[in-house]
């Protein structure tokens, strides 16, 4: 009876200590599992998080550059009104005669003295500065944009 008693009890403590043992050893395992998981987990989050400073940093780079393109497109723009009225206001009738009149030969006498500036210079007769270059280019662009606006009707 008792080496029954010590077999039932040596049997069921046996399999009692290699269970606990077994449950321990598949704790300690998921624990493992579980820590690399949450390591590689940060990693990849640190990751992403990378690329999302990245992404948030190229758009504001983006962003920089379309401001300054609708900027630099507003300067263009506010340059190219001013010119146009620079040009308009040259066809302003004041209503004194010899005014007038001055007006409408100084325009095309300016264009032609322009005109042979240019070519005098192209033609290597004379030199022309970049300075010269730039008002007899001014000059020949007022008196072309006068001459377009005018057939527009503007």
């Amino acid at each position: 009876m008792l080496t029954a008693l010590l077999s039932f009890l040596g049997g069921s403590f046996f399999r009692m200590l290699l269970g606990e043992i077994f449950s321990f050893i598949t704790k300690w395992q998921d624990h493992k599992q579980e820590m690399e998981l949450m390591e590689v987990q940060g990693k990849l989050a640190a990751a992403q998080h990378e690329r999302n400073l990245a992404a948030i940093k190229q758009q504001a780079d983006m962003q920089i550059q379309v401001i300054e393109a609708q900027s630099e497109a507003a300067v263009g723009q506010t340059e190219v009104l001013g010119w146009l009225e620079a040009v308009k206001a040259t066809a302003i009738k004041t209503g004194v005669a010899w005014v007038d009149a001055w007006n409408a030969t100084i325009r095309p006498a300016v264009a032609t003295w322009a005109m042979a500036m240019i070519t005098l210079a192209e033609f290597k007769v004379i030199t022309m500065s970049e300075f010269a270059l730039s008002v007899c280019s001014a000059a020949l662009g007022i008196y072309l944009a006068d001459r377009n606006l005018m057939k527009r009707g503007k």
